[in-house]
């Protein structure tokens, strides 16, 4: 499309794999034939890293990996006439890398950019791989006689790099993203666009990637803001999306051309679309059309089981009844309810005989001693086993279903509840279960999950009666001194300070302390808050400090 002073774009939000090189080429190539010959758009905008895909972490190290990434952008080059393409890479330049992006036009590399701020923070690892262009050049290029400027992700965050790139001519900028979901990001960002474009007179065109990366969800939400300020409704979250718009370079606006918006951004809604879209991905991308879980009528399971029904279609997930001698009926009613609902099929495998055989042998040796947690975490352990030996058996991914507050207080048996390769609900606290459990029923007008599994006390139902406030705080009183400690890292002192009563918070704190060997065991889970445990987090196992 050519217009005196006008600028068809092309954002392509889309999922880009981490190392498939040639599936992510012959996704480009397809965009860029759809944008060019459908939409007749004059630029289309990848995301941060889209050749190789984001975050490849160590793979950055590897001379082959880098050479692939050079040869695939040269090879994608060759293939753009009639358009341009901005793609993402890493651009190895003698012994260092860098974060780079490249104008391709007319079947060459026109310009390539270096990324100027690396994040170093959370999950950013970025000076670990990259290092900054001392240089630190401008990148401006010319679409229809409109000047374009390029910063990529974190440069957006600083005044600096889109100023320069103003200051060189820029009539608008385009920045590519690899930004993680968290909770609450959306407005954050929103209001920092905002700002950048009243700092600059200059409209913004922001592409976020989408996808789940190991426990990494890329949330796409793709933004645009017009020069004065104005930041348009986000494009919908957690979906694959070719977003098409036009630049007005005389009013410095944008009208939408193809746009879904986003029409919900409320906490719970975001994150149970990260979950699910995490689990999905991190399924396919691994080979895993199926997956296994334990189903035991409480909460937890519960939720997990919607999520994997949702992520890869109830046919393909199994549930697992697994009962022993402190089993419920109730539980196994409420199993097997939810199944029959949801329409997922379930297998039975009762645990008392290996139970007793686990007691009979090691009866000698605990002789003269009284039942304790071990007998109970033996049971967790035995369901463990028999789960893991269905997956290996007849191939799918066992998915775990433990919560981040049991994970936080080690309130999970390792070995046993948390065998798994992928941990769903990791980074929920208890309370946002049960917020989203009852949300998902909202949502489905019926009960997806059965209203007396989350009315009725939670409980590991590993002896006789117990509950888990047998053993922990009330949830909600747990939750917020974990959230204080986790998130907003407060310590002891702190927390008291804030109402909380002294003798509790110590425990709780010391319960975080010393599971920290359980959590440097469990599986990847989708990161949906500010702070999860893994990258995020980051403690040592063996620690003297209080």
């Amino acid at each position: 499309m050519t217009m005196t002073n006008k600028l068809r774009i092309a954002l392509a939000q889309f999922d880009f794999h981490v190392g498939a090189f040639d599936r992510n080429l012959d996704l480009m190539r397809q965009l860029i034939a759809q944008a060019r010959d459908e939409f007749r758009a004059d630029v289309i905008l990848f995301p941060e890293m889209s050749i190789c895909g984001y975050v490849s972490e160590d793979l950055y190290n590897r001379p082959g990996y880098l050479r692939r990434c050079a040869e695939s952008v040269e090879a994608l080059a060759k293939d753009v006439t009639g358009i341009t393409a901005i793609v993402g890479w890493a651009e190895a330049a003698g012994a260092v890398v860098y974060n780079s992006a490249s104008v391709l036009r007319d079947g060459r590399i026109e310009h390539t950019y270096r990324k100027r701020e690396l994040p170093n923070y959370t999950v950013f690892d970025e000076r670990r791989y990259f290092v900054v262009d001392p240089d630190r050049e401008d990148c401006v290029f010319e679409v229809n006689g409109i000047k374009v400027g390029l910063i990529i992700c974190e440069d957006i965050w600083y005044a600096d790099p889109m100023a320069s790139t103003v200051a060189a001519g820029a009539q608008i900028v385009l920045v590519l993203n690899a930004s993680p979901f968290e909770g609450e990001k959306h407005a954050q960002r929103d209001d920092l666009l905002s700002t950048r474009v009243k700092e600059n007179k200059t409209a913004i065109a922001y592409l976020n990637v989408v996808g789940g990366q190991d426990s990494l969800v890329y949330d796409g939400a793709s933004v645009i803001a017009d020069a004065d300020g104005n930041v348009h409704q986000a494009a919908k979250s957690f979906e694959d999306l070719l977003l098409v718009v036009d630049f007005d370079a005389d009013t410095g606006k944008f009208t939408q051309v193809q746009w879904v918006e986003e029409d919900d951004e409320s906490k719970t809604s975001l994150m149970w679309r990260a979950i699910v879209r995490g689990t999905r991905d991190y399924c396919l991308k691994n080979g895993f059309k199926k997956t296994w879980l334990g189903l035991s009528g409480g909460i937890d399971s519960s939720l997990v089981l919607v999520a994997a029904a949702e992520a890869l279609g109830p046919e393909n997930v199994t549930a697992v009844r697994l009962p022993s001698r402190y089993t419920a009926d109730l539980s196994n009613d409420l199993a097997q309810e939810q199944c029959d609902r949801l329409g997922v099929p379930m297998m039975t495998i009762p645990i008392e005989k290996p139970f007793q055989g686990f007691l009979d042998a090691l009866a000698p040796s605990f002789e003269g001693t009284e039942s304790d947690t071990t007998e109970e975490n033996l049971q967790s352990r035995i369901r463990g086993t028999i789960l893991m030996a269905l997956s290996n058996k007849f191939g799918g991914l066992l998915l775990t279903t433990g919560n981040k507050s049991e994970y936080a207080v080690g309130y999970c048996t390792i070995y046993g509840d948390m065998n798994g390769g992928y941990a769903v609900i990791k980074d929920v606290y208890k309370t946002e279960v049960f917020a989203l459990s009852r949300w998902l029923n909202a949502r489905a007008g019926a009960p997806v999950i059965p209203t007396e599994v989350i009315n009725r006390p939670p409980s590991a139902e590993l002896r006789d009666n117990q509950k888990d406030q047998d053993s922990l705080p009330p949830y909600d009183v747990l939750d917020a001194i974990l959230q204080r400690h986790i998130e907003l890292q407060q310590d002891a002192g702190e927390i008291i300070a804030a109402g909380f009563n002294e003798d509790v918070v110590k425990r709780v704190l010391h319960l975080v302390r010393i599971s920290e060997w359980k959590r440097h065991q469990s599986a990847p889970g989708p990161k949906v808050s500010k702070r999860a445990f893994g990258k995020e987090r980051r403690y040592p196992i063996s620690n003297g400090y209080r």
